[in-house]
């Protein structure tokens, strides 16, 4: 197939969930890509939609050596990069931080590209995903990801049943509408937040249009995935039998 027709090599592999579009590009310059049995080693090539697209035995071992870890992050941390003279969340990973008990030993290769998959604000505390696999990535922040993310919410004023609905369902951020949530007391201090979105600092401005004040925030769940007896500040390898 030319140069001008079909779909980027890069772009199919990422869809269809066998990595993600930086790793594409690494394994097909590699050579360990197959385009309806044939190798391909070229940037940029296009196949049809429907093309039997697959990974070479290397590039799944690499694959299955990428690490995804979760970590109890506390507050005064960011997800990402170093912001206002405060710590990236990644700084907090290293042997003595590993949870006791964890069934895989720390490396120091595991901070290799490891990268959060989301975001949890700095004055929030809870479970980070931080994963090498693009392939996890994808399916926690991806646009069309619908893996649900559960926050424990302390909250001060007053909440009706009006603006309880307008929660779940009807409020809007930055002219967008919200996809639907599922918010519900969990305790008379705290609402349960059920979201498939992460819009920036999404909870606290969802509480402030309904005239509450958000005094704590901690993500407890994400997908399948929860954050259980992880302590505080100490993380832990996502193990072979935890899917999101």
């Amino acid at each position: 197939m030319n140069d001008t027709q079909g779909i980027r090599v890069s772009k199919l592999l990422a869809e269809r969930g066998l990595c993600s579009r930086r790793e594409a590009d690494a394994f097909i310059e590699r050579g360990l890509v197959f385009v309806d049995g044939q190798r391909v080693s070229q940037l940029g090539t296009r196949a049809a939609a429907d093309a039997v697209i697959t990974l070479a035995p290397e590039a799944r071992a690499a694959q299955a050596r990428q690490a995804t870890i979760l970590l109890h992050k506390p507050m005064g941390y960011v997800s990402a990069q170093a912001e206002d003279g405060h710590q990236p969340a990644v700084s907090l990973i290293s042997a003595k931080t590993q949870m006791t008990g964890d069934s895989q030993r720390f490396q120091m290769t595991h901070l290799k590209g490891l990268a959060p998959a989301g975001r949890l604000d700095i004055d929030s505390t809870g479970l980070l995903v931080m994963t090498q696999d693009g392939r996890v990535a994808r399916q926690l922040i991806g646009d069309d990801s619908k893996v649900e993310k559960e926050y424990l919410v302390r909250v001060e004023g007053s909440l009706d049943e009006r603006d309880l609905a307008l929660l779940n369902h009807g409020l809007e951020l930055d002219g967008k509408k919200l996809r639907p949530a599922k918010v519900a007391w969990a305790n008379p201090e705290q609402l349960r937040f059920v979201l498939t979105e992460g819009r920036k600092r999404q909870i606290r401005r969802m509480c402030e249009q309904v005239g509450l004040r958000v005094t704590g925030l901690k993500r407890v769940r994400i997908g399948r995935v929860r954050l259980g007896d992880l302590p505080l500040g100490h993380w832990r390898f996502l193990r072979d039998n935890e899917v999101f």
